[in-house]
């Protein structure tokens, strides 16, 4: 337990090392801006997930390497985009509705599948990574074809300094190589204390996964997209968690699964609960996105209710507790649905006032 705080630290500024020094480098070889958002900073915000997962899976502690990627992945979209629309209404691009939102489900419920008997193989794993391949093509290709979007982004950017003390090549280099090596000295005391942790407290590693480590590696998509909402950048802030949680999924699992020594058996409440709790938040983001695309305060507030509705959920059925078969079926039979007829009637108004507006157009 003692190694956990400064794990969490040295992933922390590794992952900040790592995305500096590789963001500074690709922009220095002539990548366009569009693709480094993309897939560097996408890659450096998750990079903890991917250190603590590939280690993880490697020394069999499987459990956490599963819980960490799908606790992240809810606790991207209900916590942090909550607290950030909490902050300021978040406003979300109409590409992130058309393209990456109905990717993140679908690679959602992809996962669910390959899970659903009781294991990630490593020709599992393979498919991620080449989905993740295509993935990253597919951004490239639609930076070149879209140039007005490119310039947008190009004149948000702030200039390159020349005279920065990380200007030069061979010192972007050293911060990404220092960031990599943090990440994985970091991710190496994370697990230790995570599994000592669970022990302690008879916890199960999938349950401390999806919570603890979960909510710790998740720290810098935690810092990026509320310091977006706060400066007013809030497609950031959406674009951040989305793309984040695509590459959870493609990556972070598909490489884990790729270099394990086994398969990464999933374990039942996994499988019964939180994969279906995952691939629901995802689907729930389509209605809550198109309409108005806006997530309003009101709908941060909800999602914030929902975490932590979902992590006490977790503990009580951890610890066994009487409440938790109670708590249970007031979720389920009331919150729940409520919550589903109020997206369905939000969605259809949207959906019948855009009609309106058209046909009331000379």
């Amino acid at each position: 337990m003692l190694w956990f705080i400064p794990g969490l630290i040295a992933l922390i500024f590794g992952a900040e090392l790592m995305v500096r020094g590789a963001s500074k480098l690709a922009l220095s070889f002539g990548i366009s801006p569009l693709v480094v958002g993309l897939t560097v900073v996408a890659f450096g915000t998750s990079s903890p997930e991917l250190a603590v997962s590939v280690q993880s899976a490697w020394s069999g502690q499987v459990d956490i390497a599963l819980g960490n990627v799908v606790g992240s992945n809810i606790f991207n979209v209900l916590f942090i985009l909550g607290l950030s629309a909490l902050i300021a209404p978040l406003l979300v691009h109409r590409q992130l509705i058309r393209q990456e939102v109905p990717m993140m489900v679908a690679f959602s419920l992809l996962l669910w599948v390959l899970a659903s008997d009781s294991g990630l193989s490593r020709g599992d794993g393979l498919l991620l990574v080449s989905l993740l391949l295509a993935y990253t093509v597919l951004v490239i290709r639609q930076s070149r074809r879209d140039n007005l979007a490119l310039r947008e982004i190009e004149s948000e950017l702030p200039a390159v300094d020349d005279r920065a003390w990380d200007a030069h090549w061979l010192m972007q280099i050293l911060l990404v190589a220092a960031g990599m090596g943090l990440l994985v000295v970091g991710s190496n005391w994370l697990v230790e204390a995570a599994v000592t942790l669970a022990r302690q407290l008879g916890m199960s590693e999938v349950v401390v996964g999806l919570t603890i480590v979960a909510a710790g590696t998740s720290l810098p998509e935690v810092a990026t997209s509320v310091m977006a909402a706060i400066r007013g950048q809030r497609d950031i802030a959406v674009g951040n968690v989305v793309g984040s949680n695509i590459f959870n999924i493609l990556a972070v699992l598909g490489i884990s699964a790729s270099i394990a020594p086994g398969d990464l058996l999933v374990p039942a409440s996994l499988l019964a609960f939180d994969l279906p709790v995952m691939v629901a938040i995802a689907v729930a983001c389509l209605p809550i996105f198109f309409t108005g695309h806006l997530i309003a305060r009101w709908e941060g507030a909800l999602f914030l209710a929902y975490y932590a509705a979902y992590t006490t959920y977790l503990v009580l059925d951890a610890a066994g507790h009487a409440a938790q078969s109670g708590f249970s079926m007031v979720m389920g039979g009331f919150a729940l649905p409520l919550t589903a007829i109020t997206l369905i009637v939000l969605a259809w108004r949207h959906r019948h006032g855009a009609r309106n507006d058209q046909a009331s157009d000379p």
